[in-house]
C-alpha cells in the first residue's frame, strides 16, 4: 500500500475526487490511503495566514514557509516531498511509474504568486510541473500526480492490458484511436481493419497509428 499526503490550503478540493472512479476504488481495497493536510493548522494568528507581500516588492503574494516546515515536521514523511511547480520539470509517465513504487508520497500544494523558495531549496525533495501553463494553484497537480500514480498500483485497474495501451506506456509514443459501436454513426464509420478480425492487421494497423500520431505530436 502506498499513503499519499497533500498539503494545501484547500482540502474540500480533494474531497469528491479521491473517492471517485479509480482512485476511490483503489482506497477502498486498501491499495492507497490519502492523507489530505489543511496547510493553516499549521499558521500561528488568528487570521490563519500563510501568505504575505515579496521581499523586493512585486505584484502578488508569495507562500510563507513556516507552515510548510511545521507541517513536515509534524508529519515526517518517508520518501519524496514533491513541491507542484511551475520551475519544476515536466511530469512524465516515468515519474509516475517511480512514484508508485514509493510507499509514501508527499505532494505540496502552491498557491497565489509562488511559495517562498526555501521551500523548494530545503524542504522539498523535487519539483515537479504539470505542463508550460499556469493554473490556480498546485491542487490541480497534485490531483493530477496522485491519480497518474495509483493507477498504476497493481490491482487498482481491472486488469494489466488497461494500462498497457495507454500513451506513454512505453516511452513516448501515444496510444492509437479506439473506437466502439456503433460500426456507423452519422456517415462516420469505423476503420474496417477493426471489424476484419484479423488480430495480426489489428495489430499492424494500431502500431502504425501509434507511430503517425506520435510523429505528429512531436512535429506540432
Amino acid at each position: 500500500m502506498i499513503r499519499i499526503n497533500i498539503v494545501t490550503i484547500f482540502p474540500e478540493f480533494f474531497a469528491a475526487p479521491l473517492e471517485a472512479s479509480i482512485p476511490g476504488r483503489a482506497a477502498r481495497a486498501g491499495l492507497v490511503e490519502y492523507h489530505v493536510i489543511d496547510l493553516r493548522d499549521y499558521t500561528h494568528d488568528r487570521h490563519r495566514t500563510v501568505d504575505d507581500s515579496p521581499y523586493g516588492g512585486g505584484a502578488g503574494m508569495v507562500m510563507k514557509p513556516e507552515p510548510f516546515f511545521e507541517a513536515m515536521d509534524d508529519l515526517r514523511p518517508a520518501g519524496p516531498i514533491v513541491l507542484l511547480s511551475a520551475r519544476g520539470p515536466r511530469f512524465r509517465h516515468d515519474d509516475a511509474v517511480r512514484l508508485s513504487l514509493e510507499s509514501e508520497v508527499t505532494l505540496l500544494c502552491g498557491h497565489y504568486k509562488d511559495v517562498d523558495q526555501r521551500v523548494a531549496d530545503h524542504l522539498a525533495t523535487e519539483e515537479i510541473s504539470i505542463g508550460d501553463f499556469v493554473v490556480s494553484g498546485g491542487e490541480i497537480g497534485a490531483l493530477t500526480v496522485a491519480d497518474a500514480v495509483v493507477r498504476l498500483l497493481p490491482g487498482a485497474l481491472g486488469d494489466h492490458e488497461s494500462a498497457s495501451g495507454d500513451s506513454f506506456y512505453e516511452g513516448e509514443t501515444v496510444s492509437a484511436p479506439s473506437y466502439t459501436r456503433p460500426a456507423e454513426y452519422r456517415g462516420m464509420r469505423v476503420p474496417e481493419v477493426l471489424r476484419s478480425g484479423d488480430h495480426r492487421r489489428i495489430e499492424e494497423w494500431r502500431r502504425a497509428e501509434s507511430e503517425r500520431l506520435t510523429r505528429k505530436r512531436r512535429e506540432g
